[in-house]
């Protein structure tokens, strides 16, 4: 707890007085009234989907599922690591982190938010894995069960990045942990779909008794490892809460105010500053090749100089297969989602290489003094990002293909022939301007849409959409004959990406 002295310190109590006027009867009238109302809309659909949770686990879909909640998991600890996670504003951590006051008094009220958020966190993925799993029996205890096993989950895996923000061991501790939930995932998938099926079934269908068990263990490591964290507040080295909350402010206000696309500058900046790179010539035929290869070459040695994140994205190759597995890939209504997953996923494997496109949109001086004919730019700089979503976009469909949900046929073909599309829409997408936020408002039905976001967000997607029409026709249709599709798939990708490259003024402007 917060020590007496500190809670009447004068700048905490100016703090208190400047945070806001209080609250009125009328304002607290207005949350229970909104509470109610949610309650009321939001009340019979949970309970019919709580009470469909008392059934028996699909044995077919326990791997997918369970490597599905894995990977969330990890990811909920990668988010929480990347973010600090203990921030405060801007404005606060420039002076009162420095300041002489008790640390742990400054950053009580960020650990009550973190635990708010972890303990929410927890329990969606608690009942997550029980809507995997399934209840057939003891629903409240099994609930009950879950909801604190997530919520230890949760608040465990967050005290977990707090002490890694405090001590570089315990950071070290962290990232294992991060690896090992993604190891798990990736066993689970691969157990669903062989003889580990029966042990994963034999996990879903434990005793009551024994999940509440688990929970309760959990909730004791969970409470001794928060305890830690809370007592580790007044540990953590100002540098380390300055620079969480100065990026943590660039991400904010890139992303709600300026421009989303500034968030991979930031990324890039965090990762390249402080350190050194060595000097190596060029190969000799890209110099021979013109100035327009040699210019997109730069984006070939970003790639080779990050194979972590290459690996990493060729590796999420298999989260569409996954995702199939865990709906049912042979589902009507599972074309729709499969379509989306493989459009995002290959889409993010061509935007990966576009940092030079983005650059000369925000430096277009620096594009002038290079004297490169911007067409010929253009279809040099193409060339890795169709490369690289034609890779994932083929590991992609050959895994679909592997688990049943596509049926025999040259499948995997479909995304080098949309590859070009890919390309043309990751390019585009690095050219878009910062969000114009002055552009009209619509009012609809479901409220306010300010029309500035989404075209913005519609820049680039829409042409990788149209241009991979014929490709995701075919997964929602899923024909016996595949090979029309794919003469089409390649004549609309190559159509795409030349209207792009043609569009492209020949000097870049100013």
């Amino acid at each position: 707890m917060i020590p007496a002295a500190a809670r009447t310190h004068p700048a905490f109590a100016y703090l208190r007085a400047h945070r806001g006027r209080p609250a009125t009867w009328s304002d607290r009238y207005t949350s229970v009234f909104g509470l109610l109302v949610a309650a009321a809309v939001f009340g019979r659909p949970v309970a019919e989907a709580l009470a469909g949770l008392a059934r028996h686990a699909d044995p077919a879909r326990l791997g997918a599922g369970f490597a599905l909640v894995a990977a969330a998991y990890a990811g909920f600890l990668a988010l929480a690591r990347a973010l600090g996670p203990v921030v405060l504003p801007a404005a606060d951590a420039a002076w009162l982190v420095t300041s002489p006051l008790p640390r742990r008094a400054v950053l009580s009220r960020t650990a009550l938010l973190l635990l708010s958020a972890a303990a929410l966190a927890g329990a969606a993925l608690g009942l997550a894995a029980l809507s995997v799993a399934g209840a057939p029996g003891e629903l409240g205890v099994r609930l009950a069960a879950a909801l604190v096993l997530g919520v230890a989950a949760g608040v465990g895996g967050m005290a977990a990045a707090v002490l890694g923000q405090q001590s570089p061991a315990a950071d070290t501790r962290l990232q294992l942990l991060i690896a090992g939930m993604f190891s798990v995932a990736v066993l689970a998938a691969v157990s669903g779909a062989g003889p580990g099926r029966r042990i994963l079934a034999a996990v879903a269908g434990a005793p009551a008794s024994l999940g509440a068990a688990v929970a309760g263990v959990a909730s004791v490591v969970a409470a001794f490892l928060a305890q830690r964290a809370w007592a580790a507040l007044g540990r953590i080295p100002a540098r380390t809460i300055l620079a969480s909350s100065t990026r943590t402010a660039r991400v904010t206000s890139a992303a709600t105010m300026l421009d989303p696309g500034m968030l991979t500058w930031v990324a890039e900046d965090v990762h390249w500053r402080g350190r050194a790179l060595r000097s190596r010539p060029w190969p000799r035929l890209v110099s021979r090749l013109g100035p327009a290869p040699a210019l997109a070459w730069q984006e070939w040695l970003r790639v080779g100089r990050r194979p972590g994140r290459l690996a990493a994205l060729l590796g999420a190759a298999a989260l569409p297969a996954v995702c199939a597995d865990a709906v049912g890939g042979t589902a009507p209504a599972a074309g729709a989602l499969l379509c989306g997953v493989l459009l995002c996923g290959a889409l993010t494997a061509a935007a990966m290489c576009t940092g030079g496109v983005r650059r000369d949109g925000g430096d277009p001086a620096l594009a002038r003094m290079l004297a490169v004919d911007a067409r010929a730019a253009t279809a040099a700089r193409a060339v890795l990002p169709a490369l690289l979503a034609a890779a994932w976009s083929a590991l992609a469909l050959a895994g679909l293909q592997a688990t049943g949900a596509l049926p025999a046929g040259a499948w995997w073909t479909l995304g080098p022939t949309a590859a070009p599309a890919l390309a043309a829409g990751a390019l585009r997408m690095a050219r878009r301007r910062p969000v114009d936020h002055s552009m009209p408002v619509i009012d609809t039905p479901g409220g306010a849409v300010p029309t500035g976001p989404l075209i913005w967000a519609a820049t680039g997607p829409d042409i990788a959409l149209l241009g991979s029409l014929p490709a995701l026709a075919a997964l929602v249709t899923r024909p016996a004959d595949v090979v029309p599709y794919v003469a089409a798939q390649a004549l609309a990708g190559a159509a795409v990406l030349a209207a792009l490259v043609l569009r492209s003024p020949r000097r870049a402007r100013g």
